[in-house]
């Protein structure tokens, strides 16, 4: 196949990272081509947020993203901060507003966000191929070579932008990984993150009736804690904080849940002591009913206070501080947020995003082993490595002949 057409930087995957990257490579001059697969453009921003994209948080810092090597975010978070995301959208106009715990939302649609990152391509004079499947990538000396139906696309630059697993029917794919694995990079393994956790057996007996309950707790787990919602669902666990300590979660552990972590319980308990009133009734006054007839039951304790001796309170106020539940699993890439692991990043220069072993080949966005908590993170993180790298390929002396 002869070369149809040569690029300074191709950029495959045009997703948060992917845009980003590409806007800012094109708009200091280099000559960018964007392939992107997927029929619809930005589809995993369009639904998230409950459509309405949680863009980025303003408290954005190093400690809440996960990776095999936790200081290499620093540095592209330092550089392209929450601040400097928002100023963009200010600059298109865009209305948003901050939901808790500095998260920030379009007040219109996560299409708005989209369209802002198309426009921001457009002046960058950035080429696009959408839909068009990569069939093969290689390196030619100090070229890459990328070959698709549409043509062959030659380029000394090319940023891997195409996310992680989750979320397959959107178009999601292994393919970054499988070029990394391709030109010898480590991988450290995929696995959902930010994910509904599963149960069987007993706990599902107990408490599969429960789906739609929710509350406020703090779970621990492998070094992770969260204080924020837990949902019960038909199949185990979900809401915020099980969501978040999905990400720290193994096969095998137990999750450690305070059930009431605004309460002194073993004081509260013990100012009920020789009430005849019956402890489930006691705990429906701050847990929902019907969570405090199952865990009463489970603990054969739904008996009046003036039944149970100090020992027995004492395992109690215990048990409701430290309920501990081990997931079967979770429920896969369709119900993840992200994808935990990737790319190892010590392969990866943290200033440019670019394979040490690989000059000109560049990751960014899901497909590397950084991983954020819920909350606008992750796409922090999306803008930050994307613009990273962006302004490198800008300062690079590698140009298309």
């Amino acid at each position: 196949m002869n070369v149809s057409h040569q690029f300074d930087v191709i950029v495959i995957g045009a997703g948060a990272a992917g845009m980003m990257c590409a806007a800012v490579a094109g708009q200091r001059g280099r000559r960018v081509l964007l392939i992107e697969h997927y029929t619809k453009l930005g589809e995993k921003i369009r639904i998230s947020g409950g459509g309405r994209c949680n863009f980025t948080n303003l408290h954005c810092r190093p400690e809440n993203y996960l990776s095999a090597n936790p200081d290499f975010c620093r540095s592209a978070l330092a550089r392209y901060r929450p601040s400097d995301f928002v100023a963009l959208v200010e600059r298109h106009g865009i209305a948003y507003h901050e939901k808790t715990r500095g998260q920030l939302f379009c007040d219109g649609s996560a299409t708005q966000i989209v369209a802002m990152l198309e426009r921001e391509c457009a002046v960058g004079a950035v080429e696009w191929r959408m839909p068009c499947e990569v069939e093969s990538l290689h390196g030619r000396g100090e070229r890459f070579s990328v070959v698709t139906p549409q043509g062959e696309f030659e380029s000394p630059a090319v940023v891997i932008a195409t996310g992680g697993l989750t979320v397959p029917k959107i178009g999601a794919s292994p393919f970054g990984y499988r070029i990394a694995s391709q030109f010898g990079l480590a991988l450290v393994p995929p696995q959902p993150a930010l994910v509904p956790l599963t149960f069987d057996g007993d706990f599902l007996a107990r408490f599969g009736c429960l789906a739609g309950v929710s509350l406020e707790c703090e779970v621990r787990c492998c070094g992770g804690k969260f204080r924020d919602q837990l949902l019960f669902t038909h199949r185990g666990l979900s809401g915020p904080a099980v969501l978040q300590i999905s990400s720290y979660w193994r096969p095998g552990e137990a999750l450690v849940i305070d059930l009431a972590p605004a309460h002194d319980v073993q004081a509260w308990l013990a100012s009920h002591r020789g009430s005849r009133q019956r402890l489930d009734n006691l705990l429906a006054s701050v847990w929902p009913r019907r969570l405090a007839l199952a865990w009463c039951e489970m603990n054969a304790c739904a008996v009046p206070f003036n039944q149970l001796s100090d020992g027995r309170l004492r395992e109690i106020a215990s048990g409701i501080r430290g309920w501990r539940v081990v997931p079967s699993g979770t429920q896969g890439y369709n119900k993840a947020e992200v994808t935990r692991g990737g790319v190892d990043t010590r392969e990866l220069s943290s200033r440019t995003m670019e394979a040490a072993r690989v000059p000109g080949l560049y990751f960014v966005g899901e497909v590397v082993d950084v991983t954020g908590h819920l909350g606008g993170f992750n796409f922090q993180w999306a803008w930050a490595s994307g613009h990273a790298a962006g302004e490198a390929l800008a300062s690079s002396r590698r140009r298309a002949a």
